[in-house]
């Protein structure tokens, strides 16, 4: 039985390796063939294998928006808690919504540093103006972007890959700065 020829065009080559790269870190083991292709798929910007190959015109096949429809939402929801400095105004109700949040703040943390609760205290009081660090610097904890000693004396700035999304918001902060 012949194979239908699938033609994939990758526009932003950086943002698939990330997507690829970030499937391939979480998978408990070397994937198949099917969940191989899937990972492709979606770091390609589809849902699956099967949404790839569904698309009726190879024209249409290039890498669309690196952010799925569905986490557009998500993303303009995150913009509207920033001002146009990028500092924070509020906390968002929505948990997927804070998590992009907190990535910001993560980003605005010192790399490969220890850093005292009053440092962190001070660079998230510097980004945001809703009056609760306690509530950030605990979610930063949370979603695992920082870590802190026992004591609560050091905290680090986890260093990880940002997801799409992440890079999606930081890029539109930036841009609205300028």
């Amino acid at each position: 039985m012949p194979r239908d020829t699938i033609a994939l065009t990758i526009s932003d080559l950086s943002a698939f390796a990330r997507t690829l790269r970030r499937d391939l870190a979480t998978a408990d083991s070397f994937p198949g063939h099917l969940a191989l292709m899937n990972m492709l798929a979606r770091a390609a910007g589809y849902g699956n294998f099967q949404h790839l190959r569904a698309t009726p015109d190879p024209q249409t096949r290039a890498m669309p928006d690196p952010v799925p429809q569905t986490d557009r939402k998500i993303l303009d929801a995150a913009l509207r808690v920033f001002d146009a400095e990028g500092c924070m105004t509020r906390w968002p109700t929505r948990i997927p919504v804070q998590k992009l949040c907190v990535w910001v703040l993560w980003s605005r943390l010192p790399s490969r540093r220890a850093m005292t609760e009053p440092e962190v205290n001070g660079t998230i009081d510097a980004w945001h103006s809703f009056g609760d660090r306690a509530i950030l610097r605990r979610s930063l904890i949370e979603h695992g972007l920082t870590t802190r000693t026992p004591d609560g004396r050091e905290y680090r700035r986890v260093e990880c890959e940002p997801p799409v999304e992440v890079l999606a918001l930081l890029n539109a902060l930036s841009s609205r700065r300028k």
